[in-house]
């Protein structure tokens, strides 16, 4: 079967992306969600009453609102990009959560035994991984920068997004990874890789992963890659109490971002009312 040809002009739009430099993720993520409004129009004209409509329907269907701001970010982009800025639409405005749902945050205790069910499947790479990940904070995207010259050197150069950081790696995690490119022969380049010698993709992290939730009793919407990041992001954050260096450590550009990744659940947040001892 022949692949399905993109229409020429979200063709270009990838390609001017890639020209700007923007992450795999992103161009195909901004490629995806202009083309579902493509689809949306249904081969009709682009105007400004019909990308409203869009923004709508998004809204109608039930979606998140970070999950509409963030298809409207690619659609947008595509607009700047054929020359209608004028149609370009608002995001949803949105306050900021004051606590995430307790069904979707993984715990330290769930974090380990996702660990420990890896290493009793003797899947020695999964668990180291899964460590790697919530040892550093890194997207699952970053982990080909995890090198053998990385483990040597106690820190690994991370570019992402065109910014450089540096990620360092703790000496017990250090350790365990110079441990497992002796055993894998792995003497330069990437530690995690897949059977043919590939880096490990996110998919295949992803799927890994979710393979352990029932033996580990752990909830499968909570067990995907960032939700490891966002772990590391709050017992770092309980340690430090700094948001700006949070940021720094994740890599992020605007500290709003890094406040959601800190945000407490709902019993938390219910406690800390409860303290209050306001009702008289």
């Amino acid at each position: 079967m022949e692949p399905i040809k993109k229409p020429p002009a979200l063709a270009r739009f990838e390609r001017a992306l890639y020209l700007r430099e923007k992450s795999k993720n992103t161009r195909e993520k901004y490629v995806r969600d202009a083309g579902a409004f493509l689809a949306f129009l249904r081969g009709g004209e682009i105007t400004k009453d019909k990308v409203i409509a869009f923004k709508n329907a998004l809204t109608g269907r039930g979606y998140a609102v970070r999950s509409v701001n963030s298809m409207l970010a690619g659609v947008n982009a595509f607009l700047s990009f054929i020359g209608l800025e004028d149609c370009r639409v608002r995001t949803v405005r949105a306050q900021t959560p004051l606590y995430c749902r307790e069904e979707k945050e993984l715990t330290r205790e769930e974090y380990r035994r996702l660990v420990q069910t890896a290493r009793k499947r003797d899947n020695l790479r999964l668990a180291l991984l899964l460590e790697t990940l919530c040892g550093t904070g890194i997207r699952v995207s970053e982990l080909p920068f995890i090198t053998a010259e990385a483990a040597r050197a106690g820190e690994a150069a991370v570019l992402c997004k065109g910014k450089s950081r540096n990620v360092f790696l703790v000496r017990a995690l250090r350790g365990k990874l110079l441990a497992y490119a002796r055993e894998q022969g792995i003497r330069s380049g990437p530690l995690f890789l897949t059977r043919s010698g590939r880096p490990m993709d996110r998919i295949a992290v992803w799927r890994e992963m979710k393979a352990l939730c029932r033996e580990a009793d752990v909830s499968p919407s909570k067990v995907f890659p960032h939700n490891l990041r966002h772990l590391f992001a709050r017992v770092f954050y309980a340690l430090e109490k700094d948001l700006a260096k949070l940021a720094d450590v994740l890599g992020h550009s605007s500290v709003n971002t890094t406040r959601l990744y800190i945000i407490s659940t709902g019993e938390e947040h219910r406690r800390r009312m409860e303290r209050m001892r306001l009702i008289l």
